[in-house]
């Protein structure tokens, strides 16, 4: 029997919707998707945008994912945090996705102490993908430097375990030095929010980063089969294996031209190459599909209920 696919909402880059959804429109959409058996929402991050950001310019129908350089810089981002403590206020059973969480740009205890506040309030339910992030503006913005961020992500994570672990804790490493600390409140479980990864490839630090920390994988398209078999042998070496990460895949829209919605059937038909490789998560854009902002339920219905019942066809 296949394993039930669930739905993901993505919250954020819906500026094609009419009118505009407001940060209480957000809440009030995942509250609607609870409802309609949506799995959780995602709200993606930047902290500010540089004007190389459109660098590439607009994406051929903006409504489709914006990507590196394809961005306005006048695009809102609000703060995952604070949209989704009000979701978690809201809610009680809708999983809560900080995704692409740039976390270079933050010092890893203010971040742990935010991700382990947002998990509390959530009740368990917070997942963060944390990330290194495209744009070099916004790191020279905040005096971050650029071409080290994998390894100062790499230090973070390492910080946020011991954060959220036994106190006291303390690090001394290249980037962040710090004697014994005492880090409150903790997260829900000991070893903090669930994190997942992904990237625009399945590189070595990505595989190395959910070995050592993830539960979830999701990345940018869709890997071939050698990258995916390098995780798995990866995993194996530590003992661990592909049943626990969870594959999380994507809906995307086919769009005929610069100005038309895409069909949320043909998506779901879709994909069926993704399932075939493990993928049972799905994120979906409502902006893909429809243009009207009191249509998005509409649309979160038909995507609970295509992939409730979707057999290949």
């Amino acid at each position: 029997m296949t394993e039930s696919l669930r739905a993901l909402m993505v919250l954020s880059e819906n500026w094609t919707l009419h009118p505009t959804p407001t940060l209480t429109d957000l809440v009030e959409m995942a509250v609607a998707a609870e409802a309609d058996g949506v799995d959780g929402v995602m709200m993606s991050d930047h902290v500010v945008l540089g004007a190389g950001a459109k660098a590439l310019g607009r994406p051929f129908n903006p409504r489709d994912y914006a990507m590196p350089c394809n961005q306005e810089p006048h695009s809102s981002w609000p703060s995952p945090y604070m949209v989704l403590a009000a979701i978690a206020a809201r809610t009680t059973t809708l999983r809560l996705v900080v995704g692409a969480l740039i976390s270079p740009l933050r010092h890893p205890l203010v971040t742990a102490k935010d991700l382990a506040t947002l998990d509390q309030l959530s009740g368990g339910r917070l997942i963060v993908l944390p990330t290194v992030g495209w744009h070099d503006e916004e790191y020279d913005a905040l005096d971050v430097p650029f071409h080290r961020r994998g390894a100062i992500l790499d230090e973070q994570l390492e910080i946020w375990r011991r954060a959220w672990g036994p106190s006291p804790c303390e690090f001394h490493g290249d980037y962040y030095d710090f004697n014994e600390v005492w880090l409150e409140p903790k997260a829900c479980r000991p070893e903090g929010p669930t994190l997942w990864f992904g990237g625009s490839t399945l590189h070595s630090s990505i595989i190395r980063r959910l070995v050592d920390y993830g539960s979830g994988f999701n990345p940018l398209g869709q890997p071939p089969a050698e990258e995916l078999g390098n995780l798995e042998a990866a995993l194996h070496r530590a003992r661990r294996s592909m049943s626990e990460i969870e594959m999380i895949g994507g809906l995307r829209g086919h769009f005929h031209g610069a100005d038309d919605v895409a069909d949320v059937s043909q998506a779901i038909t879709a994909l069926t190459p993704q399932i075939e490789s493990g993928y049972r998560t799905f994120c979906f854009k409502p902006s893909m599909f429809t243009d009207q902002r009191d249509d998005v339920a509409r649309v979160s219905r038909e995507v609970v209920r295509g992939l409730a019942t979707w057999d290949g066809a």
